[in-house]
């Protein structure tokens, strides 16, 4: 039993590097790389981007049947940008420091490729239940990529690693982890954006690259 729960353990982490969609597919970069200074920041676009996700999922599937092919874009795209606009109007009314932060790029949630992508390539073909699932898992994949660049960037760029409640802008906790003098400030301007973008893309190049020389040293 153990050994089966080990297996699928090691399955999840392995679709999660090799199939992820910022680092593995390269889409959603824009909101990836200019959003994730803190952590605050990054679990705020990621659980947006999951519910928009996941909604728009269930919905594309739901009417799947009854969309003529000719305007089937369009149509995903009116779903997209109503479930945005709720999600956007819900922040301002309850976050707004985070809704302030994330500014344009909630918006932008609506032309985001990771959204429009599984809705023509999943959710358009598969019911209700396995579209709420690619939906979740795909949304969870990219938060996981936005906490990682936001946990480099902060913690090496300010030496403080910090998170605060959007609800109420209390800080749940604030560990000062590099002394003052010896942060990497640049990490958090838009070259360090790119910079930790470039080695978080890399290391997973390299860790898909020796586990397909793996599985075909495996079926040799």
């Amino acid at each position: 039993m153990s050994e089966k729960n080990t297996e699928k353990k090691e399955s999840f982490i392995h679709k999660l590097l090799t199939q992820n969609p910022v680092f593995g597919l390269y889409l959603g970069i824009c909101s990836t790389l200019a959003i994730t200074t803190s952590l605050n920041n990054a679990l705020g676009m990621g659980i947006a981007v999951m519910v928009v996700l996941t909604l728009s999922n269930m919905l594309v599937s739901m009417v799947r049947n009854i969309t003529p092919d000719d305007i089937h874009i369009p149509v995903y795209i009116a779903i997209i940008a109503t479930l945005v606009t709720v999600i956007e109007m819900f922040m301002h009314a309850y976050t707004e420091s985070l809704y302030t932060a994330l500014g344009a790029f909630l918006d932008l949630i609506v032309v985001n490729c990771i959204i429009l992508g599984r809705a023509e390539a999943f959710a358009c073909k598969n019911p209700i239940g396995a579209s709420a699932k690619d939906g979740l898992m795909m949304g969870f994949a990219y938060t996981c990529s936005l906490l990682a660049m936001s946990l480099i960037r902060q913690i090496l760029g300010t030496g403080v690693l910090s998170l605060s409640n959007p609800f109420t802008n209390q800080v749940i906790f604030s560990l000062r982890l590099i002394p003052k003098g010896y942060e990497i400030s640049i990490l958090t301007a838009q070259t360090g954006a790119f910079f930790t973008f470039a080695c978080l893309a890399a290391a997973i190049a390299i860790y898909k690259e020796s586990s397909s020389k793996e599985s075909k040293g495996k079926k040799d």
